[in-house]
């Protein structure tokens, strides 16, 4: 009877162990996965931030070089206001805006377009314009007309 027993204590201690072990492993299999979720994670967020601080530089290069430009622009705009307040001033009162031949045309066609209007005014209209019709057409008129296709 010894003997059975510690063959049965035996088969037991197989069993609980073996599901023991199964428990065991699949939490040490979940625990694996979730390291290495957690190394992955973690290696995204160091490569993010390699992203972000290039960005950043290029950023700064980018801006440093408009500014560069900007004042580039202003030393070239504070050059050519000097220059022009170093210029002798141009009397721009006797200076005519159009040319001597230019206002003589202008003048030409001012006293045109008078001639012409003095012309229409003197001129009178007696007769109606050629679309006009002297007779009434009885488009207008409340009478009854006859219907030609009844049918």
């Amino acid at each position: 009877m010894d003997i059975v027993l510690a063959i049965f204590l035996l088969l037991v201690g197989v069993a609980m162990g073996f599901i023991a072990s199964r428990f065991l492993s699949a939490s040490v299999q979940d625990n694996q996965k979730l390291s290495e979720q957690v190394s992955n994670s973690e290696s995204a967020l160091a490569q993010y931030k390699l992203d972000v601080t290039e960005h950043l530089n290029d950023s700064k290069v980018l801006l440093d070089k408009m500014n560069s430009t900007c004042q580039t622009a202003m030393q070239q705009m504070e050059k050519s206001t000097q220059l022009l307040q170093q210029a002798t001033p141009i009397e721009i009162d006797g200076m005519p805006f159009f040319s001597k031949e230019t206002q003589e045309q202008l003048a030409q066609t001012v006293t045109l377009r008078h001639n012409r209007g003095e012309r229409k005014d003197k001129v009178a209209i007696t007769e109606p314009p050629l679309d006009y019709s002297g007779e009434a057409s009885g488009l207008f008129a409340d009478t009854k007309q006859s219907v030609t296709n009844a049918g």
